[in-house]
């Protein structure tokens, strides 16, 4: 991090379009696969829907779900500082309040990771990454601390850089599509957890560069006293200490797939 600057000698865009999946009722379905647990094991093969600092073509079929446009308050982004999320929170208690995307918080959250991304500096998204007391209070696991800070936002460092040199510096963001129906509980005592929190897998951050439609995914946002936090953007699991960029994609790309925690 000694490297990043706070300095930047661009605007972030002023508008932005955050639109939820709409859900009947999210159901309350524990997680089935490991993630945020602790340490993660390397296996053979890398993880099966990222890709590794380059483009892949989205699955052929697109599952159903059904995209409602919801507005949020206009970010208005200083050249020089992030957006405010919800300072604190990670300190008080957790509730099973169920996050929204039409609140400034998300908004603030995700302009933030924008502005990191269009920046190179990962520094920008800290507000709406998953907080540290938080985590400290959900993880059922010896040492929280140094796993958040050397396994959690280390890989969130390396993946935000990766997703620089996709995106540029002269992209526009367009909207953050979040597969709300994909949205379970997790509750204590999966993967490695003592206290319970909302998942949703593959959200999509959709952009344009040169009036062409683009797209990448955040591979996993859980949430804190009502509000969603990205806590892995490329990649939940690695093979190497390297940047992933969640599946690239000309157009919007495919939002998912379900599971994990």
């Amino acid at each position: 991090m000694a490297g990043d600057s706070m300095r930047l000698s661009r605007q972030l865009p002023l508008v932005m379009r955050i639109v939820g999946v709409a859900l009947a009722g999210p159901a309350l379905a524990g997680a089935v696969l490991g993630g945020c647990g602790g340490p993660s094991v390397p296996s053979s093969a890398p993880p099966a829907n990222t890709a590794i600092e380059a483009a892949s073509p989205p699955p052929a079929a697109t599952p159903a779900w059904t995209a409602t446009s919801a507005r949020t308050a206009t970010p208005q982004a200083s050249p020089t500082a992030a957006l405010p999320v919800a300072p604190g929170a990670g300190a008080l208690p957790q509730t099973r309040a169920f996050p929204s995307t039409r609140t400034a918080a998300f908004a603030n959250a995700m302009a933030d990771l924008w502005l990191a991304v269009t920046t190179g500096n990962p520094r920008f998204a800290r507000p709406g990454f998953f907080p540290l007391a938080a985590y400290q209070q959900v993880k059922a696991i010896p040492y929280p601390v140094p796993d958040w800070q050397d396994r959690l936002w280390s890989d969130f460092v390396l993946d935000v850089r990766a997703a620089h040199r996709l995106v540029g510096s002269g992209a526009r963001l367009d909207r953050v599509v979040v597969p709300g129906k994909y949205a379970a509980w997790v509750y204590p005592g999966a993967c490695a957890n003592k206290i319970g929190y909302w998942h949703v897998p593959g959200a999509r951050v959709v952009y344009r560069v040169h009036g062409r439609e683009r797209s990448f995914g955040i591979a996993s946002l859980i949430s804190w006293r009502g509000v969603w936090y990205v806590v892995h953007l490329g990649a939940v699991r690695r093979t190497a200490l390297t940047g992933i960029v969640d599946q690239p994609a000309a157009g919007p790309g495919v939002p998912g797939p379900p599971g994990g925690c």
